[in-house]
């Protein structure tokens, strides 16, 4: 039934194509499922994009709740402490995004993307089918106690043994399937639209504003419905609808198989070609650079005609790099007869100047995803606290919290990007409006902002709970006389803060980096957030042992009490080092050199004729 149903989609996406068909037109570097020559009007473009988008935002709509949740379930149901809980969570996040590297790196040289996104779905799927087994069946999970009541917390037995091995395994095959995802998913999605077409181009832009929006609406049925089935409904019945939505994530990107635009896959890894750079400018680093930079190492254009090969032209930048392209010998006319590890083309030195010059923008992003950890630990931990009441018969899930700027974002991205967008592209010439940097140095600040916001915050909610003689509250149980529509505030900031951001982020790795390691490049996103949620882990670690000493709590973020700990200032150490951060990015940002957009077309690829 499930096959009929995509043959019968696929069909009428196929023939809603071919109303709009010229003339054959084949995309440069980019085949069909059959290995093909993609043409132009019969796969890729808006309509493919759209079934990526559906696949996404079901995938966000099965998983962000985890991330927002977790540390519930962990700490409610587990019986982790609040900081052990909250590192279990970084950690797992941390996993997955920089387990989507090495995705990154099969799919970009050896299985391709689609690929990819089929096999990390089933370890997903796989993932989620463990999680609610275990949260169904009681004796895979320890004895139900309140953890966070003082007088039942001592009689609470923690997870162990095989559950606790159960438990790990199913989050972490969720994570390498996310991983999978995120690394593939994006990508294969810019793969859609053609670079040297300026309207496609313009809708590539687009795509990237659009997948924000995706997760957005994803995320925003997780962490109100699915969240609130988990708190109230149970855990199985919110991790079994998860499951449902990733297979329904599955059945909508499989429809598209047959039309979208596949990149081809090289077989090896266009990584090496960069590391031979820096290997041969260190073992070149006694040569003196030629004054006239044409006298560096670059093979024939019109020899290499008929290949798929890139050019770019040579900058000024990073001299020391053009170290690599030093001609030692009039013998290297042919490039075979080169050794590759002692001299590289300068479109390889360029390419490398390129990814070095990505590194520094890559780390001042770190701190920003440090940040966020908060957001999906501690301030939950907050919101538990706080009185929750919408009506007199609901009450929101702290986790739910975050819809408040996902539900802005939902209504501004299109507004951005249909009206803001064109309304600035006529002044500044830019595709984008405003350059990929400046969006992400926007982003940067106010997350600063934000963190300040939640340190004011934190400190309103402990002053009520000391005012009114609460601080050894239950949480839930007695809510403090405050609403937790107080940490909305941290949370707006933050998400507008992710727009400009998250969006950036993407759309500059993706259109600077070499064709060879798009997806690889367009990771370092999620490398950022990974090593981002690992810095939080150690962060707190560090603080606490550094606070032990002069804390009645043994720290400042220690125990189980959020009421006695100083969130406060550990939110205001975080506002501090955001924005050190921004200054630093600030220098690297301002020195950047964009890459050259110019290749050489592909002319076997033009003149492959469809079965």
């Amino acid at each position: 039934m499930i096959r009929s149903w995509l043959m019968t989609l696929s069909f009428v996406l196929h023939n809603a194509a071919c109303i709009s068909c010229e003339a054959v037109k084949f995309v440069e570097g980019k085949v069909d499922w059959k290995g093909r020559a993609a043409d132009k009007y019969q796969h890729g473009g808006l309509r493919t994009s759209l079934l990526i988008l559906a696949a996404f935002t079901f995938e966000n709509m099965a998983t962000l709740a985890l991330a927002v949740n977790l540390i519930t379930y962990f700490n409610g149901v587990m019986h982790f402490s609040i900081a052990d809980a909250a590192n279990i969570v970084t950690n797992y996040a941390g996993t997955s995004y920089i387990l989507s590297v090495l995705v990154a790196f099969l799919a970009d040289t050896y299985t391709g993307r689609s690929k990819a996104v089929m096999v990390s779905i089933i370890f997903e799927i796989l993932g989620f089918v463990l999680l609610t087994v275990q949260a169904h069946l009681p004796k895979l999970r320890p004895p139900t106690c309140n953890i966070l009541d003082p007088a039942t917390s001592q009689l609470c037995v923690k997870v162990v043994g095989g559950n606790s091995a159960l438990m790990y395994a199913s989050i972490y095959l969720i994570a390498a399937g996310a991983a999978g995802l995120k690394a593939s998913l994006p990508t294969h999605g810019a793969d859609q639209f053609d670079e040297n077409d300026p309207k496609e181009a313009t809708q590539m832009s687009s795509f990237f504003n659009w997948l924000l929006l995706a997760i957005c609406i994803g995320g925003g049925v997780s962490i109100t419905l699915i969240v609130y089935i988990q708190d109230n409904k149970g855990w199985d019945w919110g991790f079994g609808i998860s499951t449902v939505t990733i297979v329904l994530a599955m059945i909508v990107f499989s429809a598209g198989l047959p039309l979208y635009r596949y990149h081809v896959i090289s077989g090896t890894a266009a990584i090496t070609e960069i590391i031979q750079v820096y290997v041969a400018s260190v073992r070149n680093r006694r040569l003196k650079l030629p004054e006239d930079s044409d006298d560096l190492y670059e093979i024939d254009r019109d020899k290499e005609a008929g290949v798929q090969i890139e050019f770019l032209p040579h900058r000024d930048n990073l001299r020391f790099l053009d170290k690599a392209a030093i001609q030692t010998s009039p013998d290297f006319e042919d490039s075979k007869s080169a050794n590759p590890w002692k001299l590289c083309r300068v479109t390889q030195v360029e390419n490398a100047k390129i990814i070095l010059g990505m590194i520094p923008i890559f780390c001042c992003t770190i701190i920003m995803s440090t940040c966020l950890a908060q957001l999906q630990t501690f301030s939950v931990q907050q919101g538990i606290t706080m009185d929750t009441t919408i009506s007199h018969n609901f009450h929101i899930p702290p986790a739910s919290l975050p819809i408040i700027p996902i539900a802005f974002m939902i209504v501004i991205i299109p507004l951005y990007d249909q009206i803001a967008v064109p309304f600035i592209r006529k002044y500044t010439g830019h595709p984008t409006g405003i350059t990929h940097l400046q969006r992400i140095g926007v982003g940067l600040v106010l997350s600063a902002i934000s963190m300040g916001t939640a340190a004011l915050i934190e400190v309103k909610r402990k002053n009520i709970a000391r005012s009114r003689n609460m601080l050894n509250a239950i949480p839930v149980l007695q809510p403090l006389p405050i609403s937790v529509f107080w940490l909305s505030f941290q949370y707006f900031i933050f998400g507008i803060a992710d727009m400009f951001t998250y969006v950036g982020l993407l759309e500059f790795f993706y259109s600077e980096a070499p064709k060879g390691i798009k997806s690889i490049s367009t990771c370092f996103l999620w490398s950022s957030m990974a090593l981002g949620y690992f810095f939080s882990t150690v962060l707190v670690q560090i603080v606490n042992q550094a606070t032990k000493a002069n804390t009645k709590s043994g720290g400042w973020l220690a125990g189980n009490n959020i009421n006695v700990n100083h969130v406060n200032l550990f939110y205001w150490l975080l506002a501090i080092l955001s924005l050190i951060n921004f200054f630093c990015y600030l220098f690297f940002a301002t020195r950047y050199h964009y890459r050259h957009q110019t290749t050489v077309a592909n002319k076997e690829m033009k003149e492959v004729v469809k079965d």
